[in-house]
């Protein structure tokens, strides 16, 4: 009989609601605003002490502000319902932008930054007085402290939800807007210092050259940020599967279906931070009848749901045995 559901492959799709991106959005919108005032202030700051690595602190935060909007856009896109034109929805649209903003990282912040400070160290200049940017660097610090806080409070929360350490939720994790604000925050209070050191050497050395460098450093800084974040939304985008325990898992579910022997072929797909796909072709015992194995389908879907409420599409497809897999009459199937 389950030769018979081959034309007809047992899927079962529910329209659910997308996953609230509503954490993940305050997170974002918090950064953003950090960041848009602390550039600002900056580029005050750069200009009245002829920084280059304040300027560049100032190109930072601005591409920053930059990201951040285009992480709320791919929010908002990404949690669009599927429509007859996207059947199964808008998930990975989220990476197209993230991806963008990771660029914007790179081209905004970083290319500046190391091309102030190659023409610091060039052209020298006449420092001006740094007390205004000690003042926007103190400040731009708490800001971006706060920021960071706030990412990290969500990545802690998810970590513990997962059952892993932060650090392999940041690596892991679909949702790369939590991981772009933890990671742009850090890079800025990294950035902050570098700006502060390279102010102070300048002060007390009279040398162009420490500002100088400070701002290259800074670019470095930013072209790891946009590589990282850039290589994590292009796999995602490529499409990325479960990790290996999760796929071993998801296998020992469906076998535990009653009447269903095999699983052939099993794919999985992230589309978003709580959207899986999983497709299998599965193999029934020959004598189970067409109903059995669409109750069978169905209680399959409910197994993954039930263990991973992030699975939202399941297509099961009954495919006749390979040769030497189990069938009716082998002890395998027997056994059942």
């Amino acid at each position: 009989m389950a030769q018979q559901q081959q034309d007809r492959p047992a899927s079962r799709e529910r329209d659910e609601r997308r996953p609230d991106n509503g954490e993940s959005t305050f997170t974002v919108v918090v950064a953003a605003l950090a960041n848009l005032g602390v550039a600002a202030a900056k580029a005050v700051a750069g200009v009245a002490s002829g920084s280059s690595a304040m300027m560049s602190e100032a190109a930072h935060s601005l591409a920053d502000t930059v990201t951040e909007v285009l992480l709320l856009t791919s929010l908002k896109r990404s949690a669009k319902p599927a429509d007859e034109d996207h059947p199964i929805g808008y998930g990975q649209e989220r990476y197209v932008w993230a991806l963008l903003a990771s660029v914007a990282t790179f081209v905004g912040g970083a290319v500046f930054s190391v091309y102030d400070g190659v023409q610091a160290l060039l052209r020298g200049g006449d420092p001006g007085s740094p007390v205004a940017s000690y003042i926007v660097l103190a400040v731009a610090a708490l800001l971006e402290g706060f920021s960071l806080r706030t990412g990290i409070r969500q990545a802690r929360g998810e970590a513990r939800r997962g059952r892993m350490g932060v650090r392999r939720y940041l690596r892991r994790t679909p949702d790369t807007a939590v991981k772009a604000v933890v990671m742009e925050d850090s890079a800025a209070l990294v950035g902050l210092a570098l700006a502060a050191g390279g102010l102070l050497g300048e002060q007390l050395t009279g040398s162009h050259v420490f500002d100088g460098l400070a701002s290259i450093l800074i670019g470095a800084v930013l072209v790891y940020v946009a590589f990282v974040l850039g290589r994590s939304n292009v796999r995602l985008l490529v499409g990325r599967p479960l990790p290996p325990a999760m796929r071993r898992a998801v296998r020992e579910e469906l076998l535990a279906v009653d009447d269903l022997i095999d699983v052939m072929e099993l794919v999985t797909l992230i589309q978003g931070p709580d959207e899986v796909l999983v497709a299998a072709k599965v193999d029934f015992l020959d004598r189970v009848t067409a109903g059995r194995v669409e109750r069978a389908c169905e209680e399959a879907e409910e197994r993954l749901r039930s263990r991973f409420p992030a699975v939202r599409r399941v297509y099961l497809d009954p495919t006749p045995p390979r040769s030497g897999t189990p069938g009716a009459d082998s002890p395998a199937a027997s056994s059942r």
